[in-house]
């Protein structure tokens, strides 16, 4: 499942026009005889004429703790167990009385046990109806032990049982126990039985967006993490794996195309205008995996042709005047799918693939076997309605979600808290894709930029946790970058360490232990150290450790001796619940340039007295040498060295820390900017040089001096833009400053007016030092031709916008007729909103009129118009949030859809200065929103929560007004778990 993952106030605060709509969206070969002897479990393949027109041709230590502690400060309202009548009833009137409401519980790694009963064949019916919903499910269930017969749990929320039977008689209600959240059966058989359960639940009041629900007109479910028991009563857990057949009942008029997993085995029309389809899954899946669809949709059909030549049809489906958006999906998807043949060995494994797109969807998109629903905001897009940064984001999230078939579906994890086994790996496999695809310089700073912004930030806050972690109450909550981005730097680290090869090797040794089954990180680690013979048994701390490692490196040459030594230490700061850490295994890549700007060939290194070659398999020496630091201090040597190098340090980022150099000068920076033969040592060095002239002139802000920029940092940018053979995105990305976020996470006490009012201050600067040379860049990628979303088209429009919002930064009328001229005249929605954007950054009478005739122009587009919701909500303009809340009564507000409340609330969270105003109104605004908010969607809630995580780091008087706003929240009556866990945890840090 792709995440909306940016915490708020943790978006990159890019402050010009460049990629800032992404920045506001919330971015085998070796089983040939596997896939021969499965071609008989495919079923039918999907007609082409069913359902419908188509057209041809993406913590803390305990919760005991933290409750106590909260209790005991007055903070939250103690949560007692009660009794109440709620949705869920019984199915007589002997049970349909009084049913408890349990007590918010922590759930444990520690803990885990496999459940005391199989489920091995599910058959579902769906009975769909406007006013309510029939759920029938007929369960095959097989008892662990032959010898006791414990109670079977079932989860289960938010619906009315109607009658449980087992091996067809009616359980009496002596033998069953229903509470808020389970259905227990206390002595069910002790030998094999067939358990039916009726439920009544109610789509179309299902405003969670989890379990079944209606968006647009139409049935669709969201069941990850833990939204298939909003559908019925179930082992609703990832190591409950069972194989699902479907059957769904609707009006065939108000319901015309009905979906569901696996392949379409049955349908028909029925009495009274209704009819049906029953689909099969061959594949055994947990719950979370399930799906079903059903509504007044067409679709967008094409092939593929599998490695072995088997035949795919694939289906994009939307309602009918969305089909024309959908071409750059399904070229998407195309693409995902002959990548990992080529690259993993991996095929799909049945005649469908299907992608339907939803308008209210929570996350980013689902994986579903065979039936993947996304977020319409990854899968329309045409030129005149979506971004280039749109493009990509499709293209990345449609290979995602494919490529989670066999890493998250076909191997999928034990427990929740296995999920970065599946997300980190599937989010490094779309990583990889989307470089493939592109430019992969580009993409790797892209990624790591995500990284710093986000999880390193969450890796400092009170939300700290492990890649794996180690409780959780609402699994919701730690759909996290943690997980995600952190989670795919941990598998990045094993090719670093383990080469290409061998880390496809793993891959290979992966799927053939474990296809089928659920599993854990450890099986994954099992299968790259035995498939390597490699020696990684500290690597797994990374799975256990919170934190970010501060890795400090120095250097020292030797003429006499032509030795280079680089000393390392590293520490990883104490986080909730873990204050000692223990030292971790650091890949650390290390390039050394000579006085020309070469890389020198390396051969031979120390470790401490050990010593290693370095050469390639071929014998030679390289210039990329992998170090690995295991230990909290030690020492590399690397020897006939013929002269003083500039080392570049961990290139391509080649692990997830942070890199201190407390010898390094700016004329080295200077010389790794120009020189370095790692694009991404380059694009850092620019960056290193940015964060400390821009903490600098914040120290001189607040001391009352003058603020001035050094000449040699403006050369050193200029020759990066000057430069003709670097790639244009590239070039983007190195004149970009280090985002307002950043700066707040590297102050001791920030200040979020000096951060903006030194950013501000060097943006201009920049624009005015190189006016000319920006003029020149808009005048020279102005082109055209027809919108094309390949990577040199992207880069031109990237150079091109960047550069105008440097110059309309400046606020002079020259600059802003430009801008004007560059909206006027574009002919895709990249151009045009990217000059809006420049023009909006400065109050005035051209931002307040082009701000009005963009609405006039696409309110009609709902993505577009979330676009222009987020722009305003992101300014930078004093006394912001008034403008914001008017908006929430706008009419292309509504704070049912999730994607409007990212776009408005989540944008808002993105302006530090105004989030953190010094008179605590963005604080105020924002729980406004949270409260109102967590009765229709605790999931969406609790992501905004997060925006407050960072409060302990500004000054006394922003952090009292934080935290009375934290906690008015948690002393809600009735608030969700999702939301409480944050807020609570905030609190006690």
């Amino acid at each position: 499942m792709m995440a909306n993952l940016i915490a708020p106030c943790q978006r990159p605060r890019l402050g010009l026009a460049l990629a800032i709509s992404s920045r506001l969206c919330y971015s085998r070969t070796s089983h040939g005889k596997t896939l021969s002897s499965l071609q008989d479990r495919r079923g039918l393949a999907y007609p082409s004429t069913l359902f419908g027109p188509s057209k041809s041709s993406k913590g803390l230590a305990s919760w005991q703790f933290w409750r106590s502690q909260t209790l005991h400060q007055g903070v939250v309202p103690k949560f007692a167990k009660v009794k109440c009548k709620i949705a869920t009833q019984p199915m007589s009137t002997a049970m349909d009385e009084i049913v408890t409401k349990d007590t918010p519980k922590e759930i444990f790694l520690k803990d885990y046990k496999p459940t005391d009963y199989a489920f091995e064949r599910v058959e579902l019916k769906f009975v769909l109806d406007e006013d309510r919903t029939i759920v029938k499910s007929i369960i095959n269930v097989v008892p662990r032990s032959e010898t006791s017969n414990p109670p079977l749990v079932l989860d289960g929320r938010d619906l009315k049982l109607l009658s449980v039977k087992i091996n067809g008689e009616v359980v009496k209600s002596n033998n069953l126990s229903l509470t808020s959240r389970h259905l227990t059966l206390s002595t069910p058989p002790s030998s094999p039985f067939t358990l039916e359960v009726d439920t009544e639940l109610h789509p179309e009041k299902n405003l969670s967006l989890e379990g079944l629900y209606k968006s647009g007109g139409n049935f669709c479910t969201q069941c990850e993490a833990e939204g298939f028991r909003k559908i019925t009563f179930f082992q609703d857990r990832p190591d409950v794996m069972a194989i699902f057949t479907t059957t769904i009942e609707a009006d065939k008029t108000k319901y015309p195309v009905l979906l569901s997993n696996g392949n379409l085995i049955d349908h028909g029309d029925l009495e009274d205008g209704k009819h049906f389809a029953v689909w099969e899954d061959p594949f055994k899946k947990p719950s979370y995996l399930f799906a079903l669809v059903a509504g007044q949709l067409e679709s967008r059909e094409d092939t593929f042709t599998t490695c072995s030549g088997r035949l795919v049809h694939l289906r994009i489906w939307t309602p009918a005047q969305d089909i024309p958006k959908t071409a750059h999906a399904m070229r998407s998807l195309k693409s995902a799918m002959k990548w990992d043949e080529d690259v993993f060995g991996l095929e799909y494994d049945l005649d469908l693939f299907n992608i339907v797109a939803v308008p209210d969807f929570n996350m980013g998109a689902m994986e579903n076997k065979s039936l993947n629903i996304f977020n319409s905001k990854l899968v329309l897009a045409s030129p005149e309605t979506a971004t280039d940064a749109d493009y990509s984001s499709i293209l990345g999230v449609i290979g995602h979600e494919y490529f989670h078939n066999w890493t998250g579906n076909r191997v999928t994890c034990r427990n929740w808290f296995q999920l970065s086994l599946k997300e980190g790996l599937t989010v490094f496999r779309d990583q990889e894709f989307s470089s493939d695809m592109g430019s992969r310089p580009v993409k790797r700073i892209s990624d790591v930029l995500r990284l710093r912004l986000s999880q390193f930030a969450e890796d400092a806050g009170p939300m700290a946790h492990p890649v794996r972690p180690h409780s959780y109450i609402k699994m919701d909550n730690f759909y996290t970058v943690t997980v995600y981005e952190k989670g795919a730097e941990v598998v990045r680290m094993y090719q670093t360490l383990l080469g290409k090869q061998g880390f496809r090797k793993g891959m290979d040794l992966y799927f053939e232990r474990h296809d089928g089954q659920a599993v854990a990180c450890e099986d994954f680690f099992a299968a790259m150290r035995d498939a390597n013979e490699a020696d990684m048994s500290s690597f797994l701390l990374w799975y256990s450790q919170a934190g970010t490692p501060l890795l400090t490196v120095t250097t020292a040459y030797n003429p006499d001796t032509r030795c280079f030594t680089l000393k390392c230490r590293q520490e990883i700061p104490p986080t909730p619940g873990q204050p000692l850490k223990e030292p971790m295994l650091i890949p650390l890549a290390v390039g050394l340039l000579n006085s020309k700007g070469h890389d020198m060939p390396l051969s031979d290194v120390l470790d401490g007295e050990l010593p290693l070659s370095l050469t390639d398999a071929s014998g030679q020496a390289v210039t990329t040498a992998i170090l690995r630091v295991e230990k909290a201090e030690q020492e590399f040597t690397f020897v006939n060295i013929p002269e003083k190098p500039v080392a570049s340090l961990l290139r391509n980022f080649s692990a997830p820390v942070r890199l201190l150099q407390p010898d390094i000068t700016d004329d080295d920076l200077l010389f790794l900017l120009a020189h370095d033969s790692d694009e991404f040592n380059r694009w850092e060095a620019a960056q290193i040089m940015g964060r400390k002239l821009m903490l600098n002139l914040i120290e001189q802000l607040q001391q009352g001096g003058k603020l001035s920029v050094d000449s040699a940092y403006i050369e050193g940018l200029r020759s990066i833009l000057c430069d003709p053979l670097l790639d244009k995105e590239f070039v983007t990305k190195a004149i970009t400053l280090p985002a307002e976020s950043e700066l707040v996470d590297l102050m001791t006490v920030a200040d979020p007016d000096a951060i903006h009012t030194v950013r501000r201050f060097l943006i201009r600067a920049i624009a005015s030092s190189l006016r000319k040379e920006l003029e020149y860049a808009v005048e020279e990628n102005r082109s055209l031709e027809p919108y094309d979303p390949n990577h040199s088209s992207m880069a031109r429009r990237a150079l091109k916008n960047t550069a105008l919002a440097y110059l309309a930064s400046l606020d002079q009328p020259e600059a802003t007729e430009l801008a004007l001229q560059e909206y006027r005249t574009a002919t895709n929605m990249t151009e045009q909103f990217a000059a809006l954007v420049a023009i909006a950054q400065n109050p005035g009478e051209a931002r307040t009129s082009a701000l009005s005739d963009f609405y006039e122009q696409w309110k009609h587009e709902f993505l577009v118009v979330n676009k222009w919701l987020a722009l305003q909500a992101v300014s930078d303009i004093p006394n912001n949030v008034e403008n914001v809340r008017q908006l929430l009564d706008h009419p292309a507000f509504d704070i049912r859809n999730p994607n409007k409340v990212y776009a408005l609330i989540g944008g808002f969270c993105g302006s530090v200065v105004n989030l953190h105003a010094k008179d605590g109104s963005g604080y105020k605004f924002l729980a406004d929103v949270v409260l109102k908010l967590d009765k229709l969607n605790p999931q969406v809630a609790s992501r905004l929560v997060t925006a407050f995580s960072r409060w302990r780091r500004f000054d006394d008087g922003r952090q009292a007004l934080a935290k009375e706003q934290l906690e008015r929240i948690a002393k809600v009556e009735g608030l969700s778990d999702n939301v409480y866990e944050i807020a609570s945890k905030s609190l006690v840090s």
